[in-house]
């Protein structure tokens, strides 16, 4: 015979729950790979930027998912261009990424999308190289930081947090609109 409290008794949830669902953090958080996996709220925002630096897609997701995962979310995510005449396009020409994204079946997942891959390949090319494309999303990413909520995280809640980070996003597009439109 067990001991223990039932599970509905007041203060023994918290004793049969498992540990990682007693933490802080909430959803969407995770070990952080740069801190040697300690818990946290760290939080990874993936961007897909035109050449200006203004968003097209923004996603987030714990600091422990690989880049990769979130390619094909994110590059479905963008919107259709206008165009004067025609249909409209879906997706850009061609996509520039970094050494993180060098996976054939990114590639494929570019080439069934119409668009030409530009990934730089992993032991290949430097990184000099890819730094001609890489600083308008790292430009990008540092707006993004400019907002003090997104730059340390107090939400628990994952939706709260990914709403800041629409808005963030929605004020930097709104910064690029030429002045005399209104």
């Amino acid at each position: 015979m067990s001991s223990a409290k039932p599970i509905g008794s007041t203060g023994s949830v918290l004793r049969w729950m498992p540990r990682w669902f007693r933490q802080k953090g909430g959803e969407k958080t995770g070990p952080n790979p740069t801190d040697r996996g300690r818990p946290g709220t760290k939080s990874k925002y993936h961007l897909l930027v035109d050449q200006n630096g203004i968003p097209l897609a923004v996603e987030m997701t714990p600091a422990n998912v690989h880049d990769s995962r979130m390619f094909t979310p994110i590059v479905d995510a963008v919107p259709p261009i206008a165009r004067p005449c025609g249909r409209p396009r879906r997706r850009p020409k061609k996509l520039h990424a970094d050494k993180a994204y060098d996976d054939p079946a990114l590639r494929l997942a570019c080439h069934l999308r119409h668009i030409v891959p530009r990934i730089a390949r992993k032991g290949i090319e430097s990184s000099e190289k890819l730094g001609r494309y890489r600083w308008v999303v790292e430009r990008t990413i540092a707006w993004l930081r400019r907002f003090r909520r997104l730059t340390v995280r107090y939400e628990r809640r994952a939706d709260i947090h990914r709403a800041f980070l629409l808005l963030a996003v929605c004020l930097i597009c709104l910064n690029h609109i030429p002045t005399g439109f209104c």
